[in-house]
């Protein structure tokens, strides 16, 4: 290693150490020892174990509810600047209140940038995520941001299922994009669900944009929550004629009585990442892990080498 090339470490808070044990080891480096005193009221403080003086950082943490994820990811960030870190890297996998990217209505947040600011305040030099809800929300920091794309692990899985006439879904008109990068690189049909909802997680009517009849369908999105709109497309896509419905989602918050709606629904398959633990196993439900990708890109972040090559789409 140069002289002038800080150690990295890897740590993470304690929601995310099943994912940061998997990283860490595709990186080749054991985790970084932390300890969390917790106070008779729930209060709690990280304590990094180890020097970290003039090093590079990275804190492994998804954001998920409860918002006691954020916040120890800020104390530790925190921690790791008021301990002279060099180089302090946000490694949040799955960006939690992302949904709240814009004010779509009077008198509301916008969440997304709200921790944006948390983050920066906080003393994060960089931040290192995946699959945005949004992708203007990396011009909501003001610090480098490296947004990675599942479609580099899904891909390859898919490409291995082997289907004939394959037709690539987006379950609502926002993930069309998406959904066309992937028919792109696949060289397969698109076809697109028309939703409304009568509330957040509450769906009204919905219509089928596109042609399914004797294709096997693959919906893909950014994540599930309660599961609700992709049974729904794929019990729609059934009655149109598919032979078959798999769903590609790269945040698996599953809440609610997602479960139940994924086991009881025609889709033959969902394939998420672990950048959120399951909470329970489903035989419908495949995990690919996201640790190789980070452990590859944080080291070429670490080493100054270009992540573009990373990039499916």
């Amino acid at each position: 290693m140069s002289h002038l090339e800080p150690e990295a470490k890897i740590f993470a808070c304690s929601q995310s150490v099943y994912l940061a044990e998997k990283i860490a080891k595709e990186y080749g480096i054991p985790l970084g020892k932390i300890t969390m005193s917790t106070y008779s009221d729930g209060e709690f403080q990280p304590s990094y174990e180890e020097s970290i003086r003039g090093l590079r950082v990275f804190i492994v943490c998804s954001t998920f509810p409860t918002a006691d994820n954020l916040m120890e990811m800020l104390l530790m960030i925190d921690a790791a600047k008021r301990a002279s870190a060099r180089h302090i890297t946000a490694v949040i996998p799955y960006f939690g209140w992302a949904r709240q990217d814009r004010k779509d209505k009077p008198r509301v947040p916008i969440g997304a940038k709200l921790v944006a600011n948390l983050l920066d305040a906080a003393g994060a030099t960089r931040v290192m995520t995946m699959d945005l809800h949004a992708d203007q929300i990396q011009g909501f920091f003001e610090k480098p941001v490296d947004h990675l794309f599942a479609s580099t692990i899904f891909l390859p899985y898919v490409e291995s299922l082997g289907l004939d006439n394959l037709t690539i879904a987006s379950p609502d008109m926002g993930g069309s994009k998406r959904a066309y990068a992937y028919s792109k690189f696949l060289e397969s049909d698109v076809v697109i669900c028309y939703k409304q909802r009568k509330a957040a997680n509450v769906i009204d009517t919905m219509e089928l944009i596109g042609e399914v009849k004797g294709r096997n369908v693959i919906l893909v999105d950014d994540m599930i929550d309660t599961g609700g709109t992709l049974a729904k497309a794929a019990d729609l896509m059934m009655e149109k004629g598919a032979l078959s419905v798999r769903a590609i989602c790269t945040h698996a918050i599953l809440s609610g009585g997602a479960y139940e709606k994924i086991e009881n629904s025609q889709l033959l398959e969902l394939i998420v990442t672990d950048s959120i633990p399951l909470k329970k196993e489903s035989k419908k439900i495949r995990v690919l892990s996201c640790a190789p990708l980070f452990a590859e890109v944080m080291h070429m972040v670490h080493h100054n080498n270009s992540i573009s090559g990373k990039f499916i789409m």
